[in-house]
């Protein structure tokens, strides 16, 4: 049994000491490979990703004009059958001014009346604090309409009846999106909130 020259207290030879050489710019080359890998797996997980993304917002959008038109078509039927007697939709609905923006999905009017429309495909129950909340800003931003009563409305696909109920609550009509229209679900003697 040959003891290598380590172990019995000797110095290495040449030959070993280029073997280890060797070994260590193999290691050190593999690392480099792992390291190229692991930089070219990523930038292809990030465009990946980016695709992805790209999709689901084109998704998104789509999806909430499909479920912003199935609304809008039955909207003034609706409103006029709890004697909201709004007789057209607003066409602008976006207000930017000073970095800020400020959205409503729908607007539903008549002359003395605004009905504001958001649409959620699941509602829930932040989004009906935040349309609240919303809503008492909605004469700063549309101050032509500063002398009409502003209501508002939450559409949705889907939601649980508490969810539906608490946006009753809150002064809203409810109008539930089903195949290919809508209907309001709030209880016949419900009396709409003025938000502004």
């Amino acid at each position: 049994m040959t003891i290598p020259h380590e172990e019995r207290g000797e110095a290495p030879t040449l030959e070993r000491l280029r073997e280890l050489t060797r070994n260590i710019e193999a290691i050190t080359e593999s690392i480099r490979e792992i390291r190229k890998f692991q930089k070219e797996t990523s930038e292809q997980m990030k465009e990946t990703d980016r695709r992805l993304q790209k999709a689901e917002d084109l998704f998104t959008t789509q999806w909430g004009k499909l479920m912003e038109s199935l609304v809008r078509g039955d909207l003034v039927r609706l409103l006029a059958g709890r004697d909201v007697g709004v007789y057209g939709l607003a066409r602008e609905t976006l207000k930017r001014r000073g970095g800020e923006s400020y959205e409503v999905d729908i607007l539903a009017r008549n002359g003395e009346e605004i009905v504001a429309v958001e649409v959620k495909t699941t509602l829930r129950p932040e989004d009906v604090g935040r349309f609240r909340s919303k809503l008492v800003r909605f004469k700063e931003w549309w101050p032509e309409y500063r002398d009409r009563k502003v209501y508002g409305a939450m559409a949705y696909l889907q939601a649980s009846d508490e969810v539906a109920l608490h946006a009753e609550r809150q002064g809203f009509f409810v109008i539930r999106a089903t195949g290919d229209s809508a209907s309001i679900v709030n209880a016949e003697d419900f009396e709409p909130r003025v938000f502004a």
